[in-house]
């Protein structure tokens, strides 16, 4: 399973970050990633992190957030900085693990302006 942490609110313009750990029975995790839905919109890809720590972000976020992984550990964490209003959402991890694909609770981050 998944188990996502942080969240919570922060006022525009500072800093934040969520962190995801995967437990259970792991033979290997693929992609990682972050994505978030605001209320009234579909489900985006904020920011993915493959095996090897390729990175790639959604064109909104790139500059801003960060994303990264400890295999050892079996996380993903996102250091999300620089935030703005349109970044309220709640955010999910996902990740790619002994083949399927395992979402974390989701967690909220609002971002007041």
């Amino acid at each position: 399973q998944l188990q996502a942490s942080g969240g919570g609110l922060v006022q525009a313009g500072g800093s934040m970050r969520l962190s995801c750990a995967a437990s259970g029975f792991i033979f290997s995790i693929n992609d990682m990633g972050w994505y978030r839905q605001a209320p009234g919109k579909q489900r985006e890809l904020v920011a993915g992190i493959s095996s090897g720590g390729r990175t790639n972000y959604v064109e909104s976020v790139k500059g801003r957030f960060t994303i990264s992984r400890d295999n050892a550990k079996n996380t993903v964490g996102l250091q999300m900085n620089s935030l703005k209003p349109e970044d309220t959402a709640v955010y999910y991890c996902n990740a790619g693990i002994n083949g399927r694909a395992r979402w974390g609770q989701g967690t909220q981050v609002t971002v007041s302006s």
